[in-house]
C-alpha cells in the first residue's frame, strides 16, 4: 500500500498543475520575438510581444520593438477588456473561458508573417482619406523601408513605419480591415 501512495500523490500534483483553474492565468506565457528590418532596410529590430497580467481584467498584450542598437522605438498596450468589449457584437465573447481564448490567440497571431509589410508603401500606392500623415507616406514611397500592422479593434488597422526623418516610429495608414 505504502508504495503506491507516492505515485498517486504525484499524479494529483501534476493533475492540479495543469488545470488553469477558471479566471487566472496560472504561470507565465513566453514572450513572442521576431526578427526584421523596420528601422533599417537592412540591419535587424526586434519585435516582441508579451502577455502582462495574470487575471483576465487586468491583462494586458504588450507590444515593442527594440531597434537594431537596442534603443526601444516603439511600445503598445491593449487591454484585453478593451479588445473583449470592441469584440463581443461579433464573437461569442459571453463566457470567461471564451474570452481568455480569444484573448490568448490574439496574443499569438498578433507578430504573424502577414503584419509585416515589406515595403510599407509600394511606389505605386498612393495615399488616401484613411492616410494621417501625407508626407510621411511620401517618404516611405522613397526609402522603401518596410512597415508593420496590427488590429485595435475588430474593424481597425494601424500601420506603423519608421520615419527616417523624424528619428520615429509613425503611423501611416488607420483604416479598416
Amino acid at each position: 500500500m505504502k508504495n503506491y501512495f507516492i505515485p498517486i500523490l504525484l499524479l494529483f500534483a501534476i493533475i492540479g498543475a495543469c488545470n488553469p483553474g477558471g479566471k487566472e492565468l496560472k504561470g507565465n506565457l513566453e514572450d513572442h520575438l521576431v526578427l526584421k528590418p523596420f528601422s533599417d532596410s537592412v540591419l535587424i529590430d526586434t519585435f516582441k510581444v508579451s502577455m502582462v497580467g495574470q487575471e483576465l481584467k487586468d491583462m494586458t498584450i504588450r507590444f515593442s520593438i527594440t531597434a537594431h542598437n537596442g534603443q526601444q522605438i516603439y511600445q503598445k498596450d491593449f487591454a484585453a477588456r478593451d479588445l473583449i468589449a470592441d469584440y463581443k457584437s461579433s464573437v461569442d465573447l459571453k463566457k470567461e473561458r471564451s474570452q481568455m481564448d480569444f484573448i490568448l490567440n490574439e496574443y499569438k497571431q498578433f507578430l504573424d508573417d502577414e503584419n509585416f509589410l515589406e515595403p510599407a508603401v509600394t511606389e505605386n500606392e498612393n495615399a488616401d482619406q484613411y492616410t494621417p500623415d501625407k508626407t510621411f507616406y511620401e517618404e516611405l514611397k522613397q526609402s522603401s523601408l518596410n512597415g508593420f500592422k496590427y488590429r485595435t479593434g475588430k474593424e481597425n488597422n494601424v500601420y506603423i513605419a519608421w520615419s527616417e526623418k523624424e528619428k520615429k516610429v509613425k503611423p501611416y495608414y488607420d483604416c479598416c480591415k
